[in-house]
């Protein structure tokens, strides 16, 4: 682990599960109490000198990135061997993380002047709030600690990360590489179980949980931190609807719309989760996603040619089988696939369901995996009335020929991000947040930035 800059062992390990081979792969450190608490104490200890400073942490942030986008494979192979994904698209994502870090060391927090006359001169400035603790899932692991790690740190906060127990391994590797761009304390890293998490969002020293994972976790994070009245940012699940207007090309659309879908294996909080098609080209739309999941190419990240990687863990693993299985039981049909993929490992087949309720748990549940419902509708009124008829608000989109009547309809989804013909147009630049129970708060663009400070009055009298 990383603490207060020094290289940290722990009383005990946990095992790490590559889960293309379902076998423990390495170990990783579990991090005690008091281990926590010297995490806390190094980020508060080394806060005063880092928020002085800005042009020094802008500075830090830029060479940080560097340090990223040099050792993208190395720390790629490490995220492939745990989280699963192709060893391209883990190295696209260090480098995404250090895409991210120059982002926020180049983006200007001037203060705001909202009175300047011969009675006062009034500003808004935006402070930092002390320590963050912030908490990342196992999809993303990297990327999405650096939408914390970034923002916190340009702001003048210093942090603790605590990674996933399934994906702990690169980001302990991001604390190792970034000892010697960050001076010690600023970014602590620490790994460990449940246990962990909840003595971090209970600490008495944060003054900031941002979390990234379940709804029901996300619950508890906030519950754990109102006592201390802890500001938080929680970055919860989708439901993602697609609707197909009844003018898009069944072919050309399905190549996209396959693409949101099955990203990552399935394992986007706003990959599209469920497909509305108009009855007329439903059964279309149906075929091409089907040939199309049963042409890509499943395997262990580290095989020429993969294009998805197993599902990450034994849990999640088991729960998309549970939902299709659940789907087939209710008169569901798979188009293409249905099922786990024999062997080792947590592969399981690209699978495309018709007939599906709109009740059935797959529809109205999110399941974070290789596995997408394709629903009829017979008017866009209905279309909408089912993608907005859930508790998640994340993001969705429309397709259509026509943007602009897209645009119209996609005005009309309750949700953080509505997109047109596209899905998953993520930027460093661009709010993200969700609607319902998909969170509280947003990440990214000045907005994200903005989550990281409270707002200071500086009113000088003239008088």
């Amino acid at each position: 682990m990383t603490i207060g800059g020094r290289a940290v062992a722990a009383p005990a390990t946990f095992g790490v599960v590559n889960p293309a081979t379902g076998e423990v792969a390495d170990r990783a450190p579990d991090a005690s109490r008091e281990q926590l608490d010297a995490a806390m104490a190094a980020a508060r200890d080394a806060y005063p000198a880092w928020r002085s400073d800005e042009q020094a942490r802008r500075k830090a942030l830029l060479a940080a990135a560097d340090v990223l986008f040099a050792r993208s494979e190395e720390i790629g192979r490490i995220l492939t061997l745990e989280q699963g994904k192709p060893l391209a698209e883990a190295t696209m994502e260090v480098v995404g993380a250090g895409v991210w870090l120059k982002y926020y060391a180049e983006l200007e927090l001037a203060p705001e002047v909202i009175q300047d006359d011969a009675a006062a001169r009034v500003e808004v400035h935006r402070r930092p709030l002390g320590v963050v603790a912030a908490i990342t899932p196992w999809n993303y692991p990297l990327l999405l600690a650096a939408w914390k790690i970034a923002p916190a740190l340009v702001a003048g906060n210093t942090l603790v990360l605590k990674p996933s127990p399934y994906t702990p391994l690169s980001s302990l590797k991001l604390g190792e590489v970034l000892r010697d761009v960050l001076p010690p304390g600023v970014l602590n890293v620490v790994s460990g179980g449940d246990d962990l998490g909840a003595w971090m969002t209970s600490h008495p020293v944060p003054r900031k949980v941002s979390f990234t994972g379940s709804v029901a976790t996300g619950k508890r994070v906030a519950a754990s931190a109102a006592p201390d009245l802890k500001r938080v940012t929680l970055e919860l699940g989708g439901n993602d609807a697609a609707i197909l207007l009844d003018d898009v090309d069944p072919a050309a659309v399905a190549d996209r719309v396959f693409g949101a879908a099955f990203m990552n294996n399935g394992q986007v909080c706003s990959a599209i989760k469920r497909v509305y098609v108009p009855e007329a080209l439903h059964g279309d739309v149906v075929e091409a996603l089907a040939a199309k999941a049963r042409g890509v190419k499943v395997g262990d990240g580290f095989t020429e040619g993969v294009q998805y990687g197993p599902v990450n863990n034994r849990p999640q693993f088991e729960r998309v089988g549970e939902l299709v299985a659940d789907a087939l039981a209710g008169g569901a049909r798979a188009a293409a696939g249905g099922g786990p993929v024999d062997g080792p490992g947590y592969f399981f087949e690209p699978t495309i369901l018709t007939d599906v309720s709109p009740d059935a748990r797959i529809v109205v549940e999110e399941q974070f995996g290789p596995a997408l419902p394709v629903l009829p509708y017979r008017d866009v009124d209905e279309a909408v009335a089912q993608a907005n008829g859930t508790e998640f608000g994340l993001s969705g989109s429309v397709w259509s020929a026509d943007a602009d009547r897209a645009g119209e309809v996609a005005a009309r989804l309750e949700c953080g991000t509505a997109w047109v013909n596209t899905h998953l147009a993520l930027a460093p630049h661009q709010p993200f947040g969700g609607f319902k129970w998909s969170g509280v708060g947003v990440e990214n663009g000045p907005w994200g930035l903005y989550g990281f400070t409270e707002l200071q009055v500086l009113h000088r009298s003239k008088g």
